[in-house]
């Protein structure tokens, strides 16, 4: 009887606990918006893949699924789009991109930009609207935190060399930097084999309208 009752109670946990909107530990905090079951776990996984900690962020952040939107990123909230997330493991960088954006938004201070901007370089780290995508230094961090946190094969945001988005720091000086400058950014160490995933990128589905190079998601993501 006992044991029926403790199952029971279990069982109802369970339930309760899939339908909670909210995802926390290293895969931060935030709530989705939209999307299909399939789409809404791309998401979950693309956070789980890196092993940046990214309840550094404060709050909890608001993740719009929408399909034919470009991903894009303010303060508190990101949109994604349906169709990028169907392409399943090619889409987790952006969305570690978009969130990484969080990063910056909330979780650091002018301090704080002004001591990573002479590694990060780039024209300013806002822009005034007027600045290439490459040369604003808010866009190579959050590139840097997509591909420094999880140096996988199947990255699309792997740069291609150091003038490159994301290039411009090797990953472990980068970490160790950002380690020294926002403490608890660094979160649970991934095996290899985790940080590799089972194949060769050639495999990932790709879109259709997607290329490979630099700036091969600018269309998607901002």
């Amino acid at each position: 009887m006992h044991c029926r009752r403790f199952t029971l109670w279990a069982l109802a946990a369970l339930i309760a606990a899939a339908f909670t909107p909210l995802a926390h530990a290293a895969g931060g905090r935030y709530t989705l918006d939209g999307g299909t079951s399939a789409e809404r776990l791309q998401v979950t996984l693309a956070l789980d893949a890196s092993s940046f900690n990214w309840d550094v962020v404060p709050g909890v952040v608001i993740v719009h699924v929408a399909r034919g939107v470009d991903s894009q990123a303010a303060a508190g909230q990101i949109w994604l789009d349906a169709d990028l997330l169907d392409a399943g493991r090619f889409s987790w960088a952006v969305v570690q991109h978009e969130y990484a954006h969080q990063v910056d938004f909330l979780a650091l201070t002018d301090a704080q930009r002004a001591q990573l901007q002479p590694a990060l370089g780039g024209v300013s780290w806002w822009g005034n609207g007027t600045a290439a995508h490459r040369d604003l230094t808010s866009e190579r961090f959050a590139d840097e935190i997509a591909w420094s946190y999880w140096t996988s094969h199947d990255n699309c945001l792997a740069p291609q060399n150091a003038a490159d988005e994301g290039g411009q720091v090797p990953p472990s000086r980068f970490r160790a930097l950002l380690a020294s400058i926002l403490p608890g950014s660094q979160g649970e160490v991934r095996t290899l084999a985790q940080l590799s995933g089972p194949g060769p990128a050639a495999r990932i589905p790709r879109p259709r309208g997607f290329t490979s190079g630099n700036k091969r998601i600018q269309s998607v993501h901002r």
